[in-house]
């Protein structure tokens, strides 16, 4: 379906979504990607990790700094190696978060992990797949299959600030559990990510 056609299924299904649909018509939900290197799904992880229960401000720094050791662009898996723990804890990550991000580049890096087979599998296999290494759960997951893979039927239950807007939006009187999520976000189908993108714009 066209994005026409994907904004007119939410509209239908859920009148929040219709109502921020209509107050942003043309709204591109990739846009914020634009000041961001393009980046493939390690390159995603990297992204995702650095971002983990930090606000987007903090990450983005940290980010930053990462790539100034690499020339400013996003390392290969190999060349992320070549920097031990203390060295990418020298641009602000914890040490639990250095050593998820050597534990991904040796996944890519080694060839346990591939971009084109990752691409062929689908939602639920990727997170099975991913989540296996440590200090990689379903959050930062989902994360890579919006940014890297564009899939169109993503929601981050367990995401804070969209339980936040959920929260004043839906006119909930507690934040909203991931199940709470995930029922509000089912009329949704198939394209939660948009709704989802919508959301965030709000903020």
């Amino acid at each position: 379906m066209t994005d026409d056609q994907a904004r007119a299924h939410l509209r239908a299904a859920d009148p929040v979504i219709a109502g921020l649909i209509d107050r942003a018509p043309d709204f591109e939900p990739r846009s914020w990607l634009a000041h961001l290197p393009t980046m493939d799904v390690f390159g995603a992880l990297v992204f995702m990790v650095i971002g983990q229960q930090l606000s987007v401000a903090s990450a983005r720094g940290i980010f930053n700094r990462l790539l100034v050791g690499f020339d400013d662009r996003m390392p290969t898996p190999a060349e992320l190696l070549t920097k031990s723990v203390d060295e990418l804890r020298a641009v602000g990550l914890s040490r639990a978060k250095a050593a998820t991000l050597r534990a991904v580049a040796a996944e890519f890096a080694d060839g346990s992990l591939r971009e084109s087979d990752l691409r062929r599998r689908s939602d639920e296999e990727i997170e099975a797949r991913l989540t296996t290494i440590p200090g990689i759960g379903p959050w930062t997951v989902h994360g890579v299959l919006i940014i890297a893979l564009d899939r169109p039927d993503v929601v981050l239950p367990g995401d804070l600030a969209l339980r936040k807007i959920i929260r004043v939006l839906y006119d909930m009187d507690h934040l909203p559990t991931q199940r709470e999520v995930l029922a509000i976000a089912q009329p949704w189908r198939p394209y939660r990510s948009l709704a989802v993108a919508y959301l965030f714009r709000s903020e």
